[in-house]
């Protein structure tokens, strides 16, 4: 008995020992992706003058993260709270009845392109260019179109990055979280290399002044 009672005991260690180490490896990889959405939600709040904090209550509130662009730029838009927008969402109602709602016009989500955007843009802006602009009023957006374009301004007016490059990373099946670090990173990336580039200018202007005093000695 004695025996059979250990053997009991030591096969439950050992099933322990793999779900610790699975769930270690869940913990890891959550936090690396954690990173990306915290500076997602970073970005949304700084954007549109939000605190972080009260952008992550509203993703609590089952709000997508492709989402929360929307809501802060319709609450801004109709100059309302957040989660007065989130409570007409929760109850059923599209993005495009929301604006309805508040009066807002079809022409705030229109961000200009320069070529002729694909999937999954081509449909919301074919509605915009069948249609004179002073008829823009009876264009009706559905869910999707909605979110690709706030996000689209949100991006390009963000980062300052032509919209079209946006358009193309959205094609390529990227959300946009991912989309969001790859424009931050390569952001980031141009601030860097002209810092590096204005230290080398500088440089190079010392070495000039070297040189001439060599030559005038």
């Amino acid at each position: 008995m004695r025996r059979l009672y250990f053997t009991a005991i030591l096969a439950i260690i050992l099933m322990a020992i793999p779900a610790q180490f699975c769930r270690a490896e869940v913990t890891v990889g959550a936090t690396i992706g954690d990173e990306g959405v915290k500076e997602f939600h970073m970005a949304v709040g700084k954007h549109y003058n939000y605190p972080e904090n009260q952008v992550v209550v509203v993703r609590q509130k089952n709000i997508p993260e492709d989402e929360l662009p929307v809501v802060f730029f319709l609450a801004r838009r109709a100059q309302v709270s957040p989660m007065t927008v989130v409570k007409l969402r929760q109850g059923g109602q599209s993005w495009w009845d929301i604006s309805l709602h508040y009066g807002l016009s079809p022409d705030i989500f229109f961000v200009p392109v320069h070529g002729d955007p694909g999937p999954p843009y081509g449909r919301a802006y074919g509605y915009y260019k069948d249609k004179d602009k002073h008829h823009w009023k009876t264009v009706r957006l559905e869910d999707d179109d909605i979110i690709n374009l706030v996000n689209l301004r949100f991006l390009s007016d963000r980062y300052k990055h032509s919209p079209d490059d946006i358009i193309r990373l959205r094609a390529g099946g990227g959300d946009f979280v991912k989309i969001h670090g790859e424009v931050k990173r390569g952001k980031d990336h141009g601030k860097d290399k002209g810092k590096s580039s204005s230290g080398d200018q500088g440089g190079s202007k010392d070495k000039d002044k070297d040189k001439g005093k060599d030559h005038k000695k």
